[in-house]
């Protein structure tokens, strides 16, 4: 037992195993009196200053809530506007003193429908710019990469497609201030494009058309530039605002053009940021190498950063011991809108996580840590999330001046009059703004975009995608479906005057495969299945889906696996499985199994 009367320091917050170190005691005796106490906690669990303290005294201590250590204060370079990690990185310019800002090359993101040239097209622009004593310097992907055109320089984010450019801006990072839009002339505007223009469009960056395969014998630019007006896109030939350039990313043509019109757009945006601050930027990609530890692209956005820097980005910290450029160089600085490969990190972040420069290791250290404990002791449900009933609260403090929607339809028939009437709905306070319309299933891209743009997905005659079920309920964002027109139409009105009530859904709780058929007494014939996700449970109703249509709704009755009747089985196994009111099963039949609960 230890010494009577013994002062000892308490943290805000210690596990067990942690608090028996500071008493001297054994674990197990900690654990008695938080039994003692109603509290049952096992040896890695985390206890508050309170908690401890009573085994404390129990124990006869005198104690004294520990002060967090204090940060010492070493003079450095300046400290950058403490900005949170949500705000887009864009309003960080807004902190400057406009007599600090310079012109800066502009960083530009390439997207566009799949086989339309989005790769071939940056290889070209990167090769036509590479000197040839520079070719081997090329050893790896870093992300990002920058060009010179006529003595300006432009930077290249080397991301596939526009989800993982619209997966950056859901993690709070703006990082694109140009979009370059591909369309291949042969093939046209597609569905894949029409995404990339409403994800452009909801990040808020100019549109640089480039009308790619010119070479091709079926190319048509002209029916191109009529389909991108449909779209909202107009051509500035048509009598429009868009720039668009006829490129081959084979033959190599037009890429000049297509960069003295990204210069161009650049001129006009004002892009500019103080070099003379410590940096702060974006994560592009983030990898452990073998040989060189953790490793990261960063693209500097603001500031100037230094080899001896010390950054933090969520909770990795680190003081910068190496950079490299895209042509794998060393370098010992790097400016504004500069992609960098970076040594030196305590491990590896992720990307569209916000960097920035500090004044100490010591410093970044404590705000990395700060930023670890933050992340672990909060839930880790959604926050970014909108859903339909929030919107009226935020009408009426002032924040919300548009809902937005992204709306998945079966056909092109149900999408239009569903976007007539939803246009029609709202006041001058709070208005209805369709972020992507589109046809088919609801898929991870709707979702991402929604987390990005604080949108709400719903869904006409269309199921959503496992996938997308599951980083929607991850992330917390809404998605409803629906089978008549004027209920959509109705809960979003509900929703903008305050008046939304609960709504039930289907919950989907896993889905199996008819592998084979046969017939049990009393029953009739019932399904051999494969459990692929989820579970089957006994307490589940089940649609039975064939060829992609739902041919069947009843209860399960039966559930067995072996001879052994069962409440559950999980994803991998394989059961027996008989449906209310069907019998006629086949081989290849998707059986899903829902329970109705509420969803919003």
């Amino acid at each position: 037992m230890p010494e009577k009367s013994k002062v000892v320091s308490i943290p805000d917050q210690l596990s067990v195993r942690e608090l028996a170190e500071v008493l001297d005691v054994s674990p197990i005796e900690v654990m008695k009196l938080l039994i003692n106490s109603g509290i049952m906690a096992n040896i890695n669990e985390t206890v508050d200053y309170d908690t401890a303290a009573i085994v404390a005294t129990d124990l006869g201590f005198e104690i004294q809530q520990e002060l967090p250590p204090e940060v010492e204060e070493v003079p450095g370079p300046p400290e950058p506007p403490v900005i949170p990690e949500e705000v887009p990185l864009r309003e960080m310019y807004a902190q400057e003193a406009p007599e600090d800002l310079k012109n800066r090359p502009p960083v530009v993101t390439v997207l566009g429908h799949v086989n339309h040239g989005k790769t071939s097209l940056l290889d070209c622009i990167r090769h036509t710019n590479v000197v040839a004593d520079e070719a081997g310097g090329i050893t790896q992907h870093t992300g990002a990469y920058q060009v010179e055109h006529d003595s300006k320089k432009i930077t290249f984010i080397d991301t596939p497609g526009h989800e993982a450019f619209t997966a950056m801006r859901a993690r709070g990072a703006q990082v694109t201030d140009i979009a370059v839009l591909v369309v291949a002339a042969d093939d046209g505007v597609m569905p894949q494009t029409k995404e990339a223009i409403d994800h452009a469009r909801a990040a808020n960056v100019p549109i640089v058309v480039a009308i790619n395969k010119i070479d091709m014998v079926s190319a048509d630019p002209e029916s191109v530039k009529k389909q991108l007006a449909d779209e909202g896109l107009t051509v500035e030939d048509w009598g429009g605002h868009t720039i668009a350039v006829p490129v081959s990313a084979k033959e190599g043509t037009g890429i000049e053009s297509l960069l003295d019109m990204i210069l161009l757009v650049t001129e006009m945006s004002n892009i500019r940021a103080n070099p003379d601050r410590p940096a702060m930027g974006t994560v592009i990609e983030g990898r452990l190498d073998r040989s060189r530890g953790p490793s990261a692209t960063l693209l500097i956005q603001n500031g100037t950063l230094h080899v001896g820097d010390n950054v933090v980005t969520a909770e990795i910290y680190g003081r910068i011991r190496a950079m490299f450029d895209d042509a794998g160089k060393r370098i010992k600085s790097a400016p504004p809108s500069f992609p960098v490969l970076v040594l030196g990190l305590s491990g590896v972040p992720q990307a569209g996580d916000v960097f920035r420069v500090v004044g100490n290791e010591k410093t970044a250290r404590a705000l990395a840590e700060e930023r670890a404990e933050e992340r672990l002791s909060e839930d880790h449900g959604p926050v970014r999330a909108l859903s339909l009933d929030d919107i009226f609260a935020q009408m009426q403090a002032g924040t919300a001046q548009e809902l937005n929607i992204i709306l998945k339809a079966d056909v092109q028939g149900a999408l239009e009059p569903v976007l007539n009437s939803l246009e029609e709905l709202g006041d001058d306070a709070l208005k209805v703004k369709i972020i992507h319309e589109g046809i088919g299933n609801i898929n991870e891209s709707d979702v991402s975009l929604a987390i990005a743009s604080q949108a709400i997905v719903l869904g006409f005659n269309v199921p959503a995608e496992p996938a997308a079920r599951t980083m929607a309920e991850t992330e917390g964002v809404e998605i409803r479906r629906y089978r008549v027109i004027y209920r959509l139409i109705e809960d979003v009105d509900k929703a903008l005057k305050g008046l939304l009530e609960p709504v039930y859904g289907d919950v989907v709780i896993g889905h199996a495969e008819v592998r084979a058929t046969f017939r049990v007494s009393k029953i009739g014939h019932v399904a051999g299945v494969y459990v692929e996700d989820g579970s089957m449970q006994r307490n589940g109703r089940v649609k039975v889906i064939r060829n992609e249509e739902q041919i069947h709704e009843g209860a399960i009755v039966s559930l067995r696996r072996f001879t052994e009747d069962v409440n559950e089985v999980q994803a991998g196994l394989e059961c027996g499985v008989g449906v209310e009111g069907f019998t006629k099963f086949e081989e290849g039949d998707i059986l899903e199994v829902f329970k109705r609960e509420r969803v919003a």
